[in-house]
């Protein structure tokens, strides 16, 4: 049950990073540029107070310098700027669901690409994801009752599709990690400077500047808590979790950041999007079971 308790946790973060983007950026409240900076320093500065308990600040220097690396920290700030402009124009669950799926499948496609053959059940996965994806996004209204799903932007949905292949080549670099919270710390601390010479430059070459308390609150809420803090919880339930429970639940993800727009936001829910989305995650669940279904011999 504590367990149970802490992955939901996690997962309520993951989910809450998308009402928090959305909430701040529908409504002017911030720019993406901005936003983008103050998350990630913001998170930065979250982490360096967790991993510094115990260590003094010449030794929390040498060891932060001493884990990530400049690679994986671009693969962090491409997620978080393509995350911010893509939230401009989606709605809080489609761009979650966007995400997630393209972050699975940037994972699987790297397993594949690495010598990994999908099995008849993998493959059927995939092509159901796939197919219920094309579905989602492609650029037709449909009617649905009382409201109507419109397919979102082209240039938002390839956004944030860049955002979870960005998190996919984030999270497969992260594997390796000796301690997984100092290197998400070192990717955070040099993903900053990356998030400054954007900021700057949407300011001087866009005039994109839009900071208020409540998209400063909300920035903040995002870089400090749902994911400086989510990750260092995600990563102290790691151990406990086997690979697949951790892909699979996952999943959850989604579901929660679509309820949270639905209250939070007051976005639609709309029958083709809850059709897609289970097929989509149906689809991403059964690949990552039937990969990892132990064989008889």
């Amino acid at each position: 049950m504590r367990l149970f308790l802490l992955v939901s946790l996690c997962m309520i973060a993951f989910g809450g990073n998308s009402v928090l983007a959305r909430l701040a950026l529908v409504d002017g409240a911030m720019d993406a540029a901005s936003y983008s900076g103050v998350r990630l320093i913001s998170g930065a500065v979250m982490l360096c107070i967790l991993v510094g308990f115990g260590r003094n600040g010449s030794t929390l220097t040498k060891q932060i310098a001493g884990h990530g690396n400049w690679i994986s920290a671009a693969a962090l700030f491409g997620y978080a700027a393509a995350f911010s402009f893509a939230y401009l124009q989606m709605d809080t669950g489609l761009g979650a669901l966007v995400l997630f799926a393209c972050v699975q499948a940037t994972m699987i496609a790297w397993g594949v690409a690495h010598g990994q053959r999908p099995n008849l059940a993998e493959w059927a996965g995939i092509v159901l994801a796939f197919g219920a994806f094309t579905q989602l996004v492609a650029p037709i209204s449909l009617s649905d009752g009382p409201s109507s799903f419109v397919a979102p932007p082209l240039v938002a949905t390839l956004l944030m599709a860049i955002s979870g292949i960005a998190w996919g080549i984030y999270t497969l670099r992260g594997r390796a990690a000796p301690d997984a919270l100092l290197a998400t710390t070192g990717n955070f601390v040099r993903s900053v400077p990356m998030a400054l010479v954007l900021s700057i430059t949407a300011v001087l070459a866009f005039d994109l500047l839009t900071i208020s308390t409540s998209g400063m609150v909300l920035a903040i809420a995002s870089g400090a808590i749902t994911s400086a803090l989510g990750y260092a919880l995600w990563y102290a339930c790691q151990p406990s979790l086997s690979p697949t429970t951790s892909a699979v639940v996952q999943l959850s993800a989604p579901a929660i950041a679509t309820l949270g727009g639905v209250i939070f936001a007051g976005e639609a829910l709309t029958l083709r999007f809850v059709v897609c989305s289970v097929l989509i995650l149906g689809g991403i669940a059964l690949t990552i079971l039937a990969k990892n279904k132990p064989k008889v011999v």
